[in-house]
């Protein structure tokens, strides 16, 4: 058993090395980059296109897709003119700072302000493996229920910021906010909260103005110290 546990350490330690590399090319490009996380369905893709659409005539914006199989989602994307690039896991259910190491070498990166990367649709995996990108942020959504924070604590404990999306169906489900906020600030005490609805566009706007501040605060050096966690 001692073994199996090395050699998961040693698989994360060098997946951390590597995502250090990456944010390191980042900084260098003056690159601020955001790493998009959440379930299957929760709407992933439909904030991102939601921010592009608002920010793409004021901000660069580079996307990178990473998938189980499919070009879906970046097909979409590449259609709002914005420079993509998919990875294809081959199965795995998480990207890895290696495979962002083959992807970010296919964007012009010093010719960008804000690089979004949408992450494999999972609550467990994604959280284990660091990208090297500044911010970690997880969309969860009304009909996946208000209990998500307790059944899968790891994604909540490692995010910078957060999105309720579909806030337009809650009254046709039975989810408790408190209960939900509540589990989120056992995890995650003063983690920046965005109840957003990409359909009817209910709070993106609390969305954007955290995205445009945080590029802001990189482009003056103002940007936590990369840690491993």
């Amino acid at each position: 058993m001692a073994k199996k546990v090395t050699v998961v350490e040693e698989i994360l330690s060098e997946n951390d090395r590597a995502a250090l590399t990456n944010r390191a090319q980042l900084n260098d490009a003056g690159l601020f980059g955001l790493n998009l996380m959440a379930s299957p369905g929760a709407g992933k893709t439909s904030v991102i296109m939601a921010t592009i659409q608002a920010l793409g005539d004021k901000l660069r914006i580079g996307y990178i897709d990473g998938d189980l199989a499919s070009s879906i989602d970046v097909d979409k994307v590449a259609e709002l003119g914005v420079p993509a690039v998919q990875i294809n896991t081959g199965g795995l259910c998480h990207l890895d700072a290696f495979m962002m190491q083959g992807a970010l070498p296919q964007l012009s990166l010093s010719e960008l302000d804000l690089l979004v990367v949408e992450n494999v649709g999972n609550l467990v995996c994604p959280s284990g493996f660091r990208l090297g990108i500044h911010r970690n942020v997880l969309i969860a959504s009304v009909p996946e229920g208000d209990d998500k924070p307790y059944k899968y604590p790891a994604m909540y404990l490692g995010v910078d910021v957060m999105l309720l999306n579909k806030m337009d169906v809650i009254e046709a489900f039975d989810f408790d906010m408190e209960y939900f906020k509540r589990g989120v600030e056992i995890l995650n005490p003063g983690l920046a909260f965005f109840p957003v609805s990409c359909k009817t566009g209910e709070g993106l706007d609390n969305w954007l103005a955290w995205v445009r501040s945080e590029v802001a605060a990189f482009k003056e050096g103002i940007v936590a110290v990369y840690e491993p966690r």
